[in-house]
């Protein structure tokens, strides 16, 4: 099932393992603090798991939200990338 995974996380050593932690699951960043990407529910458990562990006593605001393919057909997006200096 696709899953999309946001956090809010003042501590910049935290917020980078925790953005690791994403990429290892096989996710992929959509935003600074947003991931996307396939993950059973399972491995959605396992996950939160393993970042509780990582953040310990430092404030964050983590959340995991299932999407349906139905959902996820209906995301609208604008993606600008930067222009190459010549």
């Amino acid at each position: 099932m696709v899953t999309l995974l946001i956090y809010d996380i003042a501590d910049d050593k935290v917020r980078g393992k925790v953005a690791e932690v994403c990429l290892d699951y096989g996710l992929q960043r959509i935003q600074y603090s947003s991931f996307l990407g396939e993950m059973s529910r399972n491995r959605q458990g396992e996950i939160m798991l393993k970042l509780k562990r990582v953040i310990g006593q430092v404030e964050a605001n983590v959340q995991i939200f299932p999407l349906c393919e139905k959902d996820l057909a209906l995301r609208k997006q604008i993606v600008v990338k930067p222009r190459e200096e010549k």
